[in-house]
């Protein structure tokens, strides 16, 4: 595997994995940007782990996931059922915190970062075929759950959160509970993909973790369509390869180029390309399909 095809397949990855993960607390509308600092957290973690106390790969990979869910779920104590906005503050500020902390603990590089990770498997192409079968299997098991999730009862309930709040608490929704949930399972989740986006690197930085990262995935749930999970699977790989055919110095603008495409998509097709009608219609048609068959 080149080594521009193993980054375009694993950043691909990250962005869906991580537009996901703030795609699930947003079906009862909470704007979760704290998974980009968890990210970092179990991050760095990870990498003092297997650098410093020599733990194994997959044993800091699981760390990552635990100190993921236990941050998401000490914080959704308090903004399980917040509004919107206290929800999005709570997320910026969480980062700016944690950038601030790493960049001055010299156990972990500070400001110079982390470097030298060990390849998982021997060698840089082991390495490679390792990350991508673990993040493709992730894909894989986290699409299946959101998947039953958004077919489920309690998706269902979320959705009527989305929609109105006191509809939803009259027909006897815990919003709270809810919204802790969800946001325990967005924060593991990015607790684990931090630690995989290091190792796709093998270094750990803070410039990896920065503010620029929310308006990546920010642009792939609405771009995509906020409504489904499926919006994300099309626009990710799209969004990513779309400025690598640009020139270098058109590339260097890649994140202004994303925030105009969000900004035009939100303001001319708020709901993104792929809507929840648009896929219950497929779904249809192929039921349909299945039966005529």
């Amino acid at each position: 595997m080149s080594l521009s095809l193993y980054y375009y397949l694993s950043i691909t990855a990250i962005n869906i994995l991580m537009s996901w993960a703030l795609y699930v607390p947003y079906r009862v509308g909470h704007l979760h940007f704290i998974t980009v600092a968890n990210m970092a957290i179990s991050g760095y973690l990870s990498g003092y782990l297997v650098m410093n106390l020599h733990v194994p790969f997959g044993w800091a990979l699981f760390i990552g996931f635990a100190v993921g869910g236990i941050i998401g779920y000490i914080v959704s104590l308090f903004i399980g059922d917040a509004p919107t906005f206290a929800v999005v503050m709570v997320g910026f500020t969480f980062i700016f915190i944690t950038r601030t902390v790493i960049e001055n603990m010299d156990v972990i590089g500070g400001t110079m970062g982390m470097f030298g990770l060990p390849n998982i498997g021997g060698s840089p192409a082991a390495h490679r075929w390792f990350i991508i079968g673990i993040l493709y299997a992730l894909i894989l098991v986290v699409g299946f759950l959101i998947f039953r999730f958004d077919h489920s009862r309690l998706g269902r309930a979320a959705s009527a959160i989305f929609v109105d709040r006191d509809l939803a608490t009259s027909l006897g929704v815990d919003i709270k509970k809810v919204g802790m949930l969800l946001q325990v399972f967005s924060c593991t989740l990015a607790g684990g993909v931090g630690v995989l986006y290091g190792f796709i690197y093998k270094s750990f930085h803070l410039d990896f973790f920065t503010f620029a990262l929310v308006g990546i995935f920010m642009t792939v749930i609405f771009v995509g369509g906020y409504a489904t999970q499926w919006g994300t699977v099309i626009a990710a790989p799209i969004l990513y390869g779309f400025p690598l055919f640009f020139p270098p110095e058109v590339q260097s603008w890649r994140i202004v180029i994303y925030g105009a495409i969000l900004i035009l998509v939100l303001v001319l097709k708020p709901e993104g390309f792929i809507t929840r009608k648009f896929v219950y219609s497929i779904e249809t048609a192929l039921s349909r399909t299945r039966e005529n068959s």
